[in-house]
């Protein structure tokens, strides 16, 4: 799965908008799985996230991503509240009112301070003048202030949004959005939802 982040990067690096510049480093931002134990509030059983196959997965990426020449990991944490209605649980009850079920709840789980962490990245080097321009992948809209921030203090900023819908405002504050082909195979596009 790290391999397919990385020929990503590279996708990117050889795209037109950042012809002539050498890349620094690929900043990778993700908050370590979870590992908790839990109690399904239906059923009473218990879940050790720590054992599953999702936490073996992410944590294999984070580790392999860790020692990719070039790339540098910002994990952020990682908060679990208990549980949740999961999606398509939620879709099904809602057309057909029902009981809930114990396979319906997901555990609730969430990342936090990623952002932040990517928004003193950009500025640190927009402040220091390390780079010359940013390419983001993100579709989130709250990095719009570290957007503005960077392209203020002369950087210029690329939104790569692997072509997921976006708010308006996250391509009005970068100079210009990149599209580049990501590879075809089933495994890299999971491993890519997964890490995204």
């Amino acid at each position: 799965m790290a391999q397919d982040i990385a020929s990503v990067a590279a996708s990117i690096a050889s795209n037109e908008c950042v012809a002539g510049l050498s890349r620094l480093r690929v900043y990778f931002y993700h908050a370590r799985p979870a590992a908790q134990v839990l109690v399904n509030p239906i059923s009473k059983e218990q879940i050790s996230l720590g054992m599953t196959q999702v936490f073996a997965n992410h944590a294999r990426l984070l580790d392999e991503l860790e020692t990719t020449p070039d790339f540098a990991l910002r994990p952020g944490e990682t908060d679990t509240t208990g549980w949740r209605v999961g999606d398509t649980a939620f879709r099904r009850i809602t057309r057909n009112p029902r009981p809930l079920r114990a396979g319906d709840l997901v555990p609730a789980i969430t990342q936090k301070g990623v952002d932040l962490r990517i928004g003193l990245d950009i500025a640190r080097l927009a402040l220091m003048h390390t780079v010359e321009a940013i390419v983001a992948v993100t579709g989130d809209s709250d990095l719009v202030p570290a957007f503005k921030f960077a392209r203020r203090e002369g950087l210029r900023v690329f939104l790569c949004h692997l072509g997921h819908g976006v708010k308006r405002e996250l391509p009005a504050h970068a100079d210009r959005t990149m599209r580049i082909e990501l590879p075809t195979a089933p495994s890299t596009q999971r491993g890519l939802q997964e890490a995204a």
